[in-house]
């Protein structure tokens, strides 16, 4: 069951030559009068749907000023899911998979939104370097996992709710295993949050994950990790961009 679309229009289009696609951007900015900047900058994946409920959570803890002035950039593809023009499937998968023909392409995706995107983000807006954010969702937050578990991480935030770690027969866990193997250190922040009653294979895996961070540390590496009462796959979203969004911005 896909979530509603979402009812913001795209501030604008970027093309990215590192994947041969034209994304839409879905912009929520403070007002410059009232907070000059640089702002932090939440970076969303899937933002055709998810773009609502984040500009929501952020709007409501900004005005409880538990965060500061920070913006939202939906990143979107104008399709929905399984639809020709959405390439969820291609760009958020770090492995090549026989469930979906295209996979493989984070790498590509990470280097348009690091060479590309930000650049052309930070051109427009005020932005703090030291405050990009990647958040997503399922699939999404596969990618904003991927894009932490880097060498020199461009993005030391990473907001992943309910993280779809079954991918590839779990590759992540191995990729995030083989980057300790190589080295100690990791700074960044990483929020994890869940439906308590997501499938078991979303909750076991992402339990798997937090374990193999507990029981060989990257130093340097701060994570929070929740599950919440009552909620699944798909309710769950408001509870862990609220919370994710305290956790990594809150001062």
């Amino acid at each position: 069951m896909a979530p509603p679309i979402t009812r913001a229009k795209p501030a604008f289009r970027c093309n990215s030559p590192e994947t041969g696609s034209i994304y839409s951007i879905y912009i929520d900015a403070p007002d410059p009068a009232a907070a000059a900047g640089p702002w932090p900058a939440v970076l969303l994946m899937d933002g055709d749907f998810f773009f609502d409920p984040a500009v929501a959570a952020v709007r409501e803890l900004r005005a409880a000023g538990k965060i500061p002035p920070t913006l939202v950039a939906g990143i979107g593809y104008g399709a929905s899911f399984g639809q020709p023009g959405n390439h969820r499937g291609r760009d958020y998968t770090p492995t090549a998979s026989a469930l979906e023909p295209t996979s493989g392409g984070a790498d590509a995706f990470l280097s348009f939104l690091a060479n590309t995107f930000w650049p052309e983000l930070a051109r427009r807006y005020p932005l703090r370097a030291d405050q990009r954010v990647v958040a997503g969702h399922s699939l999404g937050s596969l990618l904003a996992l991927y894009a932490l578990f880097q060498p020199e991480p461009f993005f030391p935030k990473i907001l992943a709710s309910a993280p779809s770690v079954w991918w590839d027969d779990r590759a992540l866990l191995a990729h995030a295993t083989k980057l300790r193997d190589a080295q100690s250190s990791l700074s960044g922040s990483l929020y994890l949050g869940v439906g308590a009653d997501d499938t078991p294979s979303m909750t076991g895996d992402l339990a798997l994950l937090e374990q193999q961070l507990a029981a060989r540390p990257f130093e340097g590496l701060n994570i929070v990790s929740e599950k919440f009462p009552g909620r699944d796959h798909y309710n769950v979203v408001v509870d862990t961009l609220r919370s994710g969004l305290r956790a990594l911005l809150g001062s």
